[in-house]
C-alpha cells in the first residue's frame, strides 16, 4: 500500500496585490513553478511576490475542499486567514 503524504492548501501574494490560493503535495515545489512562469495561469498573468500561508490536510479530497472554500473568499477575508495561519512559514 503507498504511503499516505499530507497535501497542503497555499496562498501566494502575487503583483498587483491578489492572492492566488493552491493546493499540492510539495509547497514549495509547487511555488518555484507559480515562480518560473509554469504555475497557474493567474500567477504567469500575475507573478508571485511570496508564499504567504500554508495549511495541512490528511488526503486530496480535504485539501480540495478547502481550497474551493478558500478561493471563495474576498480579499480582505483572505488576508485575516493567512494572519491567523495554522503553520508558521
Amino acid at each position: 500500500m503507498p504511503e499516505a503524504r499530507s497535501w497542503w492548501v497555499y496562498m501566494i501574494a502575487c503583483r498587483g496585490g491578489g492572492i492566488y490560493v493552491g493546493m499540492a503535495l510539495d509547497v514549495e515545489a509547487r511555488y518555484r513553478k507559480h515562480a518560473a512562469g509554469r504555475g497557474a495561469a493567474y500567477t504567469r498573468m500575475n507573478p508571485p511576490v511570496r508564499l504567504l500561508a500554508k495549511w495541512v490536510y490528511p488526503d486530496r479530497r480535504s485539501a480540495a475542499q478547502a481550497e474551493r472554500a478558500m478561493k471563495r473568499l474576498k480579499p480582505l477575508e483572505k488576508w485575516s486567514l493567512v494572519s491567523h495561519q495554522a503553520v508558521p512559514l
